[in-house]
């Protein structure tokens, strides 16, 4: 696959729909010619302890920050006709689906692929594991800001060019 977008999302609490930040990276011809980034007012609208400990973000990063319908109206563009690509899509996919439906927006069933089964299947037991920047490493990226939104996307591009 030469021509995706790997998008990550990152979320105030147990909600998926919660979203509070994303990163998209656009690869054209297997190579990075886009990227964005944006925090996300999120909605329900509390952050959990333990998803502030993996991210580190809070209220105040995100409470001036705009809601979802109107940053995705700046990635809509950005991604039309291209897969998404994710480090365990379902998580990010069921992110979208969620978030989609607490605006009333219409889901445009997008089509997702997931890197972290593809890096299972690549890679087979050479890995100790597959989280993100296990297989980012594997791949010959160094994921120095592991859980921002668009530093994993970044990752999950690199990884996307090699494995799928």
């Amino acid at each position: 696959m030469k021509d995706f977008a790997a998008i990550d999302f990152e979320t105030a609490n147990e909600c998926r729909c919660s979203v509070c930040s994303v990163g998209v990276v656009i690869v054209r011809d297997g190579e990075i010619v886009d990227k964005f980034y944006s925090l996300i007012h999120p909605e329900p609208e509390y952050y959990k302890w333990f998803c502030q400990q993996v991210h580190g973000l809070g209220p105040e990063d995100t409470e001036d920050a705009p809601v979802f319908p109107h940053v995705w109206e700046k990635i809509a563009p950005r991604i039309e006709g291209l897969p998404l690509v994710a480090h365990n899509s379902s998580f990010d996919e069921g992110c979208l689906k969620e978030v989609f439906k607490v605006y009333q927006m219409d889901y445009p069933d997008y089509a997702f692929h997931d890197t972290l089964s593809a890096s299972r299947r690549y890679f087979g037991p050479c890995l100790s594991d597959f989280q993100l920047q296990t297989v980012a490493a594997a791949c010959g990226y160094n994921l120095i800001n592991h859980h921002h939104a668009l530093a994993d996307a970044e990752a999950c591009a690199v990884i996307a060019c090699k494995v799928l």
